[in-house]
């Protein structure tokens, strides 16, 4: 593996822990092919076509974004217990009882005291028997630290085949399960990590014999079935991560239910995912008998701390013109403006640039690294304006964002106001308990049509702004 993906996933030091894991170097075009599912067939078509975003790529953003896990207050619905299982949780690591080595691990990664979610869960993930276990939890809760560390606690040293099999959707995913693996069980040398991914080859002639593979779904049959490189019976733990994005990727859902099939009934069966929708949940109760359910409840994102504005423009010059004598008129500290097409936020970021502005572009067409490289740079202040298109909208939350332009309203395949996109775009401000501006820019009937839907169904007040009017635009600065 490159050694762009160590630096961006993870600290320097797990660069050696992760070079122990057996994966091939990929030379820098198939790191970029890897980094990014999305590059444009052909530029001038997809140019001009919406521009939404990748749930893979957006997973992984945060992931690696996540500077820590969220301190949240959010409450945990457990929704379903095994009735073989008394649920009960933890206040600290050391009443696990776990190895010693492991415990290490878990404080060498920054862990002090359990999160939420692995108050609850790792009783659960850890107790004997094992139990089946569903959890549903937003990115930075540490899901990913609890179920890593079941992984590592299950593994038999004496016992040199694959016991652990553990799922993602993306090679990018699947690495950064394997950096945290590796930094959890630096301390642990006779546990053997492998990854399942593309660039991988394994001897076909000899058997594997690590203890934890993971992976991605493809590769992960061609090992286990096709080649026999593994036995498939003598797994004892399965873990399907980012089962929502899972779903997503063209055809990895029948090849999980392919491998599960294989595996034997006792075998511990985790599934995790963010969202927990009708589709997620008819996919778990494939996988998962018996499961102990655990809900992190979401925040909820909310229009009360924004104030939403419409300004009537003629055209794509009299919507730059607006925001130009926005800008013009009141302090902004830094801003995102969404656009719908790759075509359309190249042509703003030009022109915003060109009048003296620091503007950063961030669309469908930029790899994962040069995405994470533009967020950074905005994050730190060196550009105060982003233009980007729905690859932002959801799950990437940054603090100093005050003002939101939606340059194009969002809308569906149909044309009609996408509410759920707008929620999450402009929930880019009034974070964190702080109020926030949201200015829609309307160039048609059309565009009238859809703003006054997304009004009505949020039962929220979209005010008119006169941006000829320095008074009027001084009032929302107020």
């Amino acid at each position: 593996m490159t050694d762009n993906w160590v630096k961006i996933a993870e600290d320097q030091e797990v660069s050696k822990l992760v070079d122990q894991l057996h994966i091939k170097s990929v030379d820098a075009n198939n790191a970029q092919n890897a980094a990014s599912s999305n590059q444009p067939a052909s530029k001038s078509t997809e140019d001009s076509q919406a521009d939404n975003a990748d749930p893979a790529e957006t997973s992984l953003l945060i992931k690696i974004l996540g500077k820590g896990l969220v301190n949240t207050k959010l409450s945990l619905d457990i929704q379903q217990k095994n009735p073989n299982s008394p649920l009960h949780s933890v206040k600290t690591f050391e009443a696990l009882h776990l190895k010693p080595e492991l415990l290490k691990g878990i404080y060498a990664m920054g862990f002090n005291t359990p999160s939420k979610i692995q108050e609850t869960a790792l009783p659960t993930l850890l107790a004997d028997p094992p139990q089946n276990m569903i959890a549903q939890s937003q990115s930075g809760t540490g899901k990913t630290a609890a179920f890593v560390l079941a992984m590592l606690s299950r593994v038999d040293t004496k016992l040199n085949h694959p016991q652990v099999l553990c799922l993602s959707p993306t090679y990018e995913l699947a690495i950064q399960t394997g950096e945290a693996a590796a930094r959890m069980g630096q301390f642990s040398p006779d546990i053997k990590l492998r990854f399942a991914v593309r660039g991988e080859e394994v001897d076909r002639s000899s058997k594997i014999t690590e203890h934890i593979l993971i992976g991605t779904p493809g590769k992960m049959l061609d090992w286990g079935l096709k080649f026999r490189l593994f036995d498939m019976k003598k797994i004892t733990v399965f873990v399907l991560d980012e089962a929502d994005v899972m779903i997503a990727t063209q055809g990895h859902h029948d090849q999980c239910i392919r491998i599960h099939k294989m595996l034997k009934p006792t075998c511990q069966m985790l599934f995790f995912s963010a969202t927990y929708n009708k589709e997620v949940m008819d996919f778990a109760r494939l996988i998962v008998t018996d499961p102990t359910i655990i809900r992190l409840m979401r925040e909820e994102e909310s229009l009360d701390n924004i104030k939403q504005y419409y300004v009537k423009c003629k055209n794509e010059d009299g919507k730059y013109n607006a925001i130009q004598n926005i800008y013009g008129c009141i302090s902004i500290g830094q801003a995102i403006i969404f656009c719908h097409t790759r075509k359309t936020a190249s042509w703003l970021s030009g022109k915003m640039a060109k009048e003296g502005h620091s503007v950063a572009v961030l669309s469908g067409d930029l790899t994962v690294e040069q995405r994470l490289a533009v967020l950074d740079r905005f994050r730190s202040g060196l550009e105060k304006v982003l233009i980007t298109t729905n690859v932002l909208s959801r799950g990437i939350d940054i603090e100093q964002v005050t003002i939101v332009v939606n340059f194009d309203l969002p809308i569906d395949a149909r044309g009609n106001a996408d509410c759920e996109t707008y929620l999450h775009r402009i929930g880019r401000t009034g974070r964190f308990g702080k109020s926030g501006i949201a200015i829609n820019l309307v160039d048609s009937e059309k565009s009238m049509e859809v703003c006054r839907a997304i009004e009505k169904h949020f039962k929220k007040d979209i005010e008119f702004l006169n941006t000829d009017n320095a008074d009027d635009i001084g009032k929302i600065g107020n």
